[in-house]
């Protein structure tokens, strides 16, 4: 399946360009994926924590979710350098629309916007 995913990429002619972010594309999303299992983990023990009640589990989880939220920027930050790189190259259709959408979100990145959530 990840064959498929890639082969679609870069001009179809196999160069060492192809290559290269074909690479980078792997090498970040094992990145992301390890990231997205320890936070797996990390909402299983806050959650454990959340419904046993007791004060030491409750203050531990202010740690836990903090991990959490930084994982989480590590992971938007590492897509934001995907995009980045994958635009750079050249790679793939509309690169110039992909490029904007790359510019945005390190804007977002570098200026900490957070997300509004309704009360």
């Amino acid at each position: 399946m990840e064959e498929e995913i890639y082969s679609g990429l870069g001009n179809g002619g196999g160069t060492e360009m192809d290559t290269k972010v074909v690479q980078t594309f792997q090498r970040s999303f094992v990145q992301v994926q390890g990231i997205l299992d320890q936070n797996r983990l990390l909402i299983n023990e806050i959650n454990q924590n959340h419904e046993s009640n007791t004060p030491d589990n409750l203050t531990r989880n202010v740690g836990l979710i903090r991990e959490l939220n930084n994982n989480i920027r590590r992971v938007v930050g590492l897509y934001a350098d995907l995009s980045s790189s994958f635009t750079k190259s050249g790679a793939g259709a509309g690169a110039g629309a992909a490029s904007s959408e790359g510019d945005s979100s390190a804007a977002m990145k570098s200026a900490g916007h957070k997300r509004n959530r309704p009360a």
